[in-house]
């Protein structure tokens, strides 16, 4: 093989590199500034939401837990897209980390449905204990199969609640309410068989459709009803607790592979820690919500959840929902190790 000459020239700038990378190794020792491994991590909850408030406890975690060697900003109230628009983005390797509802996530894996069914958990433990054991395996695998995403935690929206123009205290009173909910075939399949009229719309758009009468309710966890101003135009508020909802954290594989395999643990081990402390946020937030609610004059209502339960499970059955066996028995292992 010929070999290639290098010139003084060359000589002198190879010389320079040298010096430039050994100075560069210099400065990366410790935390100095240029050794910072920097994510931006997009969430579409607005600022104050508890989600957005768990995004930051995450960084913060994060941040301690390495000595300040990865640090986090956060991005709330959509600034960089709505949810779908930054799974996009991430998937493309173009934003660090974002978090999305889990039914965004079945417009790719289309498995993940099994978890938009109403009265799918009558519990929180059974909730966490799907996605923080069997059914997060499988998302997990999924996603990084799929979407080249890997998922990194579970935040939550919690159960969500009916907030209704006029009383709802059973099934009956459900007959004819024209309810926002999102675009999906199994929340809506619920409000079709309580008879009321499930009607998607963008959650911007909630609302002026109440206060112009397009829609009679609208369904969230109870802090958004403080948080939107809902409670302006919609002073009941009915427990239906009818679906439970996650706020999936994801990392591009971009961002993932610049975390050093020796701090891979640790960032793990952070970022759950901070996940855990949104889920307690956000049950705070739902209590607190419900004092300040009842002193504006919202009312809280109880109903026979049973009576919605069997009516939502008679319509399943007549339009032949059925989930991939796999991911029915991780659900099925969830509930029965949580009662």
């Amino acid at each position: 093989m010929k070999k290639r000459r290098i010139g003084k020239k060359g000589m002198a700038l190879a010389l320079s590199a040298a010096v430039l990378m050994m100075s560069l190794s210099g400065c990366n020792k410790g935390t100095s500034e240029d050794s910072v491994i920097r994510f931006k991590m997009a969430v579409a909850d607005a600022a104050s939401s508890a989600q957005a408030e768990g995004a930051r406890k995450i960084a913060e975690e994060v941040e301690k837990a390495t000595d300040g060697r990865i640090q986090i900003e956060v991005l709330a109230g959509g600034t960089l897209g709505g949810e779908r628009d930054t799974v996009e983005l991430a998937m493309l390797g173009g934003v660090d980390i974002v978090t999305c509802a889990n039914s965004v996530l079945t417009q790719w894996i289309p498995e993940m449905s099994i978890l938009d069914q109403a009265y799918l958990f009558t519990n929180e433990n059974q909730a966490h204990g799907a996605v923080d054991g069997p059914v997060g395996e499988l998302i997990e695998r999924e996603a990084l199969d799929k979407l080249n995403l890997h998922v990194i935690g579970y935040m939550e929206s919690g159960f969500r609640n009916v907030f209704s123009k006029k009383p709802i205290t059973e099934i009956g009173n459900f007959r004819g309410v024209k309810i926002r909910t999102m675009q999906n075939p199994y929340h809506m399949a619920a409000f079709e068989s309580f008879g009321a009229i499930p009607t998607a719309m963008a959650a911007s758009e909630q609302f002026t459709a109440l206060q112009q009468g397009t829609i009679d309710a609208c369904e969230n966890a109870v802090s958004n009803c403080l948080n939107n101003g809902f409670y302006e135009v919609t002073k009941d508020i009915t427990y239906s607790n009818h679906a439970f909802v996650y706020i999936v954290v994801s990392m591009s594989d971009h961002a993932w592979n610049r975390i050093p395999d020796d701090l891979k643990p640790v960032f793990m081990e952070a970022v759950e820690r901070g996940y855990n402390i949104e889920r307690d946020l956000l049950r705070q937030a739902n209590e607190d919500a419900t004092v300040v609610l009842k002193e504006k004059g919202v009312e809280f209502h109880e109903l026979d959840v049973e009576s919605l339960q069997k009516a939502y499970q008679d319509l399943a059955v007549s339009k032949g929902f059925h989930f991939d066996p796999e991911w029915q028995a991780a659900i099925d292992k969830a509930i029965a190790d949580n009662p």
